[in-house]
């Protein structure tokens, strides 16, 4: 039965050694940073904007963030480095052709493939789904991903 006094207890099971850190899901973290809003938690829908650390925003989540100006109301940090309207970039994204995710009627009865991506990159055709970087310039909104960017060689839009 145990603790009687016959049994001597080993070491292991005495000693709690230090415990393991739980480890992010990758996938989880990549379909929330290219899925939702930084700022909202929202599902990113047009117009998306971008802030020069690449994360990604509605447009409409930055405008009323940018327009609240109550004391009361603490700063959300994934925009507190956005002070104006002018620190976003639009995007001009280009849709994928395979992504069915709004076409068909959410009934909770389909599979969602979290690895197919909305968008895609116009040159090379790879998926905006946090597999390959991607890099947006600033003066038009044009994305790209950093392959096409390298076998393109140039600073300006290939539009």
């Amino acid at each position: 039965m145990g603790c009687d006094g016959g049994t001597i207890p080993k070491r292991h099971e005495l000693v709690k050694g230090p415990r393991k850190v739980e480890k992010v899901d990758k996938v989880a973290e990549l379909v929330a940073r290219w899925f939702y809003c930084a700022l909202s938690q929202e599902k990113l829908r047009r117009p998306i904007v971008a802030c020069e650390l690449g994360r990604l925003y509605n447009k409409d989540a930055i405008i009323e963030y940018l327009l609240d100006k109550s004391p009361d109301k603490t700063p959300m940090e994934s925009a507190s480095h956005i002070k104006s309207i002018k620190n976003v970039t639009e995007l001009q994204l280009v849709d994928n052709p395979a992504w069915c995710g709004d076409k068909e009627s959410i009934k909770g009865d389909k599979y969602d493939d979290l690895q197919c991506a909305r968008f895609i990159c116009p040159v090379v055709g790879l998926e905006m789904n946090g597999r390959h970087r991607f890099c947006f310039l600033r003066s038009c909104g044009c994305v790209f991903s950093e392959r096409a960017l390298k076998e393109i060689k140039a600073e300006v839009c290939h539009k």
